[in-house]
């Protein structure tokens, strides 16, 4: 009875079509559709899946936490990604759609785990094996899993920044959980900001890469990071964690007049959209979805949040219209396939 439900289930599928029709009259503009998700447990059924495939996407962004890995043993994570690979709802996902891929803590080796993690080089080759990296990538000729690729429709090009936030990281700092706490915080904090300045999230190399992929010609730049960039500081991984590496982000994306910049992130087990003003430029938008399978029971504060949170089991989805002024619409869905979140923007207010 199973096999046969997930059969008809499937064939809903290849005949629903998405709910998102573009405001163009004109039939002859493309439009792109990035479906993209994090934190899914390898032991559980994924159902996101199938609901994604609903909207055809032209892409599915995993943004980390893949597998739960959370071992030392090399073994073991193969193993994790083998029972990955075996379930229908990712076998289907990957025969539709082109799967791109960065990763969080939980498949990069060990929980919050950073450059010091024992494993991390041979669980990059895992990683980069199973997410069939071709031999002659630049992907596997440098330290970590950093990548950019380009996609043009037309006159106008996007660029899709897999950022690495594990291999070159330095440890976080503990809190001290013998300081008084601040009452805007019901829970015990994970950890506090780096005030160092020569602590990193990136690692030099991964910066000086950076630097010259915004520095090229791209309309809409989507940056994936396993850790939520556009939040304040909550007390769990996010990048408010290292405040200077987040201003040199901010920083850089000016210098180099970077427009389009939209981050993608995970890792938290709720979604929603939060939106950083930083004087002199425009707004950084950041789009977190995670929970393929996981879910968290309260969403922390977060002054710069505008939607959401969303508790359920979700993906996320990015549709770009590309008119002569891109439409982006950030859609979050839930695993009923109920629309819970949609917010738009032109590419006229994320430029300079």
């Amino acid at each position: 009875m199973n096999k046969l439900f997930g059969f008809a289930f499937f064939m809903l599928i290849l005949g629903c079509q998405p709910r998102y029709t573009p405001n163009s009259t004109s039939p002859n503009v493309p439009v792109t559709r990035i479906a993209f998700g994090s934190c899914g447990n390898q032991d559980r059924p994924h159902p996101i899946l199938d609901v994604a495939l609903l909207y055809k996407p032209d892409f599915f962004i995993y943004l980390g936490d893949n597998i739960y890995g959370d071992s030392r043993s090399m073994d073991t994570l193969r193993a994790k990604y083998s029972r990955l690979a075996a379930k229908p709802e990712f076998q289907r996902l990957s025969q539709n759609t082109r799967v791109l891929a960065t990763w969080d803590d939980h498949d990069f080796g060990w929980n919050d785990a950073g450059k010091h993690y024992s494993g991390k080089n041979e669980s990059r080759q895992i990683f980069l094996d199973f997410w069939k990296e071709p031999a002659n990538s630049p992907r596997r000729q440098h330290d970590g899993i950093y990548t950019a690729e380009y996609f043009t429709y037309g006159d106008k090009t996007l660029q899709i920044i897999l950022l690495d936030n594990r291999t070159f990281r330095n440890d976080l700092l503990l809190a001290d959980h013998k300081a008084p706490k601040d009452r805007k915080y019901f829970y015990d904090l994970d950890y506090v900001p780096h005030t160092s300045p020569d602590s990193t999230l990136l690692g030099a190399e991964q910066w000086a890469w950076l630097e010259q992929e915004l520095k090229k010609n791209a309309d809409i730049r989507l940056i994936g990071s396993g850790s939520q960039f556009s939040i304040e500081y909550n007390g769990y991984e996010a990048w408010a964690n290292f405040p200077q590496e987040q201003q040199r982000m901010l920083d850089l994306i000016k210098s180099t007049r970077a427009n389009g910049v939209v981050f993608l992130t995970g890792d938290v087990h709720y979604g929603e959209i939060s939106v950083l003003k930083p004087k002199g430029q425009y707004p950084i938008y950041d789009v977190t979805s995670s929970g393929i399978t996981s879910t968290w029971h309260f969403p922390t504060p977060n002054i710069h949040r505008i939607e959401g949170p969303i508790m359920d089991n979700h993906f996320g989805l990015l549709t770009i219209e590309w008119a002569t002024d891109p439409v982006i619409v950030m859609e979050i869905i839930d695993v009923h396939n109920n629309q819970r979140v949609e917010y738009r923007i032109k590419h006229s207010d994320i430029r300079f």
